[in-house]
């Protein structure tokens, strides 16, 4: 396999020569030379004066407790650290001999966070996105990108949607974005931190033999070291202050400091589980206001109950029809009082769609659930029509992206949201949380900002929002996630803690001394596919496809022209009459554009998408009429022709939005009309993303309605408040998201690329001048009606 970057000779000190895949050793020797990172906003450095190298080839696991610097440390190595994050960085580091970014993609930067860096519809393209970086010429890119699939073990066709892919999957997608552009040196965090065992297995089964196949400098963050220690050369451990504090083979290393490596966090392969924290809570506070405050019941008793319990899921990209996917089929589950229930399963079995389900946080699809508040007013009907108080009395929720849970200005603010909502006390519900924080070793953090908290202590702070008021009936989904053996305690002792309270516990884990600890435990598998139908479809298997519409067989260029076609229509229409005919004639086009000729089964949902689409659009338009009714002598023919003139400037929009592919346009943008590659491939990357804002949107209102803080459903001004609000916390997570994967586009060369090539086509067919002339006869109407209806 050939590349086509440019690389030092092979003569210059420490340069390493390509090699085809099947090559011998790559590697190349990573310097750091008092390295110091201080974020801005922290008044310690996560890293300090830091002196580390790594041998060609040689294989490092790198290990510490929560926050002592190791992600950063591999984002110092890729070279990466300014990408998404601001602070104060000096000392040196090289690979090769070399500035880590001087090689686009000679090092290679894989997320704990698989889809963070998801840049692409389809595990084809994404893949290739590295090669277009690099100028791989476009003919060559699906070899080089189906080498790389086979060589991790992803058998489905590259045309496939990465949203349909396991935990498992999605790792491997992401190693093999890094590995098609041939790196000297790979750098995973923690890769294996959010799968099942068997999953975690196979991965790093994947892992070693690439590793060996090409000989890579491979350096592994991870808390637990089960798995990994027989599959690298060396251990390398940091300190809280982000110090190497152990150094040499694992075997040597282990033997000699595994007791005081267990004292600083480190989970040492061999060692028991640590015992829970033993953490005294004080108890809640009687409620001020509303009601009765949710506590625990005589153990033992049913808090929730489901049964036959089915659960879909509804999902639409730009440019494609929306998709329905079963995620919990007919499951029966009984949460009581004082004892925990643990779900395992495999990654993507639909453990987090049950825990929300159940809690009457997502409507589900079939089958009931039912809740029951101890020693309070249980209310009525199915707990998903529950108002945002009633939820929060009965129930709590740690998601799996913790961020999303934060709610307060300040960590201990966040902590006493719920109870300040359901009106307790508030001296005794300051005593609970100021004991919830010290539990959890996030006390000297009780005035700081909960988004600069780390991802570790994100998750231990919505653990303690969680249970400070009691629920009745709490969810954690993955609560021990990125914790060291002493932050582990707590979080299983605040466990412990919620249950000896009388709380129903029902977390989801694949942590097996949370199982272990668990008072039962419920298998979940992901619904069972039909009867004869093989996992990777085959064409013979696969559904007939539907007719295409005649927008959607149009390329995103020329949609986007015709739409934009319309702009002059406000100067051009002067009178309701003229706007009128012109509105009749879009209609026309749009109802022919919605036309699928053809053989095949018709599409769905055609009519009633552009009508979705233009909702929005009628509020417009009648706000337009009314400000022009009441500013234009209340004429109402004046009112008509700003009402008719706003309507046919968005209705060509309505018809063709829905068929712009993203990518495709990005595609077509650069390749048609030359536009600058890092713009295009931005606009694009953001585009991708939106389907994301709507799920993220949903999380934080899903957030403030378990917390009790969730407008009204008829409290108009406090919902307008409310949407402000949460639009902010919106923009905090996408700027966030925004920062994820701009680190993962330039690990894959983007912010170097300076002659980038393209794997998708962009050609211009007979439909895509067929539509511009569309658009163009819309224009043409207008002018003829100014004429004859002037």
């Amino acid at each position: 396999m050939r590349s086509d970057r440019v690389v030092p000779p092979a003569d210059a000190p420490g340069a390493t020569t390509r090699q085809p895949l099947t090559g011998a050793v790559a590697g190349a020797g990573i310097r750091v030379r008092d390295l110091t990172w201080r974020p801005y906003g922290r008044a310690r450095p996560v890293l300090r004066d830091l002196d580390l190298d790594v041998a060609p080839g040689e294989r490092v696991l790198l290990a510490g407790p929560s926050g002592s610097g190791k992600s950063t440390l591999l984002r110092a190595v890729a070279g990466l650290l300014h990408t998404a994050d601001a602070g104060d960085l000096s000392g040196a580091v090289t690979v090769g001999e070399q500035a880590p970014q001087a090689v686009p993609g000679a090092v290679g930067l894989v997320l704990q966070d698989p889809g963070a860096g998801r840049v692409a519809s389809s595990i084809g393209r994404d893949v290739a996105f590295g090669l277009e970086n690099v100028g791989c010429p476009a003919a060559d890119m699906p070899a080089r990108v189906s080498a790389v699939l086979a060589e991790v073990g992803l058998t489905m066709p590259p045309d496939s949607s990465p949203d349909t892919m396991s935990g498992g999957e999605s790792q491997r997608l992401a190693l093999a974005g890094a590995l098609v552009m041939e790196p000297s040196v790979l750098l995973l965090d923690e890769p294996t931190a959010m799968l099942d065992a068997a999953t975690a297995a196979q991965v790093r089964r994947v892992v070693g033999d690439v590793a060996t196949r090409r000989g890579l400098t491979l350096v592994v963050v991870e808390h637990r070291l089960d798995g990994w220690v027989e599959l690298v050369d060396r251990l390398v451990v940091l300190d809280d202050d982000g110090q190497v504090v152990a150094d040499g083979p694992p075997a040597e290393v282990l033997a000699e400091r595994a007791d005081s490596l267990a004292a600083q966090g480190i989970w040492v392969p061999g060692l028991p589980e640590p015992e829970p924290l033993r953490v005294d809570l004080p108890p809640v506070g009687s409620a001020a206001a509303g009601g009765a405050v949710a506590g625990g019941g005589v153990a033992g008793q049913v808090v929730a109950r489901a049964e036959g319990l089915r659960v879909e899921h509804r999902s639409r990209r730009l440019g494609e029809p929306s998709r329905t996917t079963l995620a919990v089929d007919g499951t029966d589950l009984v949460a009581r009082s004082g004892r925990a229930l643990a779900l395992v399963g495999p990654s993507g079995a639909g453990k987090s769609t049950l825990l929300t389900a159940l809690g009457g946080l997502r409507e589900p699809s079939g089958g009931t659930v039912r809740l029951t508040v101890p020693h309070g007013a249980t209310a009525d009907g199915p707990p998903h029509r529950w108002s945002s108080p009633e939820v929060a009395r009965a129930v709590a929720w740690v998601p799996q992206r913790a961020s999303t849970a934060l709610l307060g200005r300040t960590v201990r603010g966040d902590v006493l949201t719920t109870p300040d909502a359901l009106g307790q006390d508030p001296s005794t519900a300051g005593a609970r949380a100021d004991a919830l924080l010290a539990a959890l070793g996030l006390h000297h953090l009780a005035d700081a900002d909960p988004r600069h908290l780390s991802g570790g202590e994100q998750r231990r702070l919505a653990m303690a929002s969680a249970v400070a008021h009691a629920p009745a009936l709490l969810l954690a989904d993955e609560p021990t996630v990125g914790q060291d053996r002493r932050t582990w305690a707590a979080v299983t002792g605040l466990l412990a803690a919620a249950r000896e309270e009388g709380t129903a516990v029902v977390v989801a884990t694949h942590d097996a001394g949370v199982v272990a600890s668990a008072d039962d435990v419920l298998a979940v598998a992901a619904p069972a596919r039909p009867p004869g139908t093989p996992a990777v479809p085959t064409p013979s298997t696969q559904p007939e496809q539907a007719r295409r519409p005649l927008v959607a067989r149009a390329g995103p260029l020329a949609l986007l022209a015709a739409a934009l076609c319309v702009l002059p229509l406000p100067a051009l229409l002067d009178t309701w009459r003229q706007g009128l005919v012109v509105l009749g004639v879009e209609v026309v086009l749009g109802l022919l554009a919605l036309l699928a000729p053809g053989a095949g089964p018709a599409p769905q949902g055609r009519l009633r998408g552009v009508a979705a689409r233009l909702v929005p659009a009628v509020v417009a338009v009648a706000g337009v009429a009314w400000s022009a009714w009441l500013l234009g002598g209340r004429d109402l023919e004046v009112a008509a022709g700003a009402a008719l003139r706003v309507l046919c400037l968005l209705v060509p929009s309505a018809v063709v939005v829905g068929h712009l592919d993203p990518e495709a346009l990005g595609d077509h943008l650069a390749q048609r009309l030359h536009l600058p590659a890092r713009p295009v491939v931005a606009a694009t990357a953001a585009l991708q993303r939106l389907q994301s804002f709507d799920a993220l949107w949903g999380e934080l209102m899903t957030t403030r309605r378990v917390r009790g803080v969730q407008a009204g459903r008829h409290a108009v001004a406090a919902r307008a408040r409310e949407a402000v609000v949460v639009t902010g916390g919106l923009l905090v997570g996408a700027l966030g998201q925004a920062s994820n994967l701009a680190l993962a586009m330039d690990a894959r060369g983007f912010a170097e690329a300076r002659r980038r090539t393209w794997a998708g086509p962009a050609p211009w067919r007979t439909a895509d001048t067929v539509a511009v002339g569309a658009g163009l006869l819309v224009v043409v109407a207008a002018v003829t009606a100014r004429l004859l209806l002037g």
